[in-house]
């Protein structure tokens, strides 16, 4: 699975647009008086405006699996990244063959950096904005996981991903190539301790050679 579009609610897009354009170094490709557009390598991130609605998203960026320190400097020098398990700032999640890091936007949500390790992406240019190569994580928040997970497969195909066992409030659908993480509401997103909730969401996906919409 790929994940071609992400859309997402922010109570302030110009800001967004500063952050996404001077911290993380992508493009903006389109903008008018209620969103913004980015190029985040093979995926197109786009915000549009909302009014008080306060909404958090957890969402993931694949970086080249050789460039995860060079790209946690890069970050770093812009702003604070988390703690995962202090004095550890880097999640290495054996299971998954991958290592990451976590930062907030200007709007609360909680990005990522991951590598992985089983894919073949290694580059050898310095990293910046250009070297992230997609948004491969998007997390969706329903009341009953179960129930969420069993829709998206009546509706899209969508298997539970191999390295990540099944449990009954956290279920991660998908490939290597792009994941839904599927968690209960109230749940602590990773590494924080800010609540997940529902907000709009509208993702552009290509699942066995066939784009599809999910808009939740």
């Amino acid at each position: 699975m790929k994940i071609l579009e992400l859309e997402l609610l922010s109570d302030d897009v110009l800001k967004t647009e500063a952050f996404y354009n001077e911290v993380l170094g992508l493009e903006t490709i389109y903008r008018d008086d209620s969103s913004v557009s980015f190029n985040a390598g093979a995926t197109k991130l786009t915000f549009h405006a909302s009014q008080n609605v306060k909404p958090v998203y957890h969402f993931a960026f694949d970086v080249p699996n050789n460039k995860l320190f060079e790209a946690f400097s890069w970050i770093e020098s812009k702003t604070e990244i988390m703690y995962v398990i202090p004095p550890d700032k880097i999640a290495d999640f054996y299971n998954w063959n991958g290592k990451a890091f976590y930062f907030y936007d200007n709007n609360g949500n909680i990005l990522e950096f991951i590598a992985r390790n089983d894919l073949d992406n290694v580059s050898q240019n310095p990293f910046d904005g250009n070297s992230i190569m997609s948004v491969s994580e998007i997390g969706l928040v329903s009341k009953n996981v179960a129930a969420q997970c069993d829709e998206l497969f009546d509706k899209y195909g969508l298997t539970s991903y191999s390295k990540q066992p099944k449990l009954p409030k956290f279920i991660v659908l998908g490939t290597v190539t792009g994941l839904f993480v599927l968690v209960e509401e109230n749940r602590d997103w990773y590494p924080t301790d800010k609540k997940s909730k529902s907000f709009w969401t509208k993702v552009v996906f290509n699942h066995k050679g066939e784009t599809r919409v999910l808009e939740v």
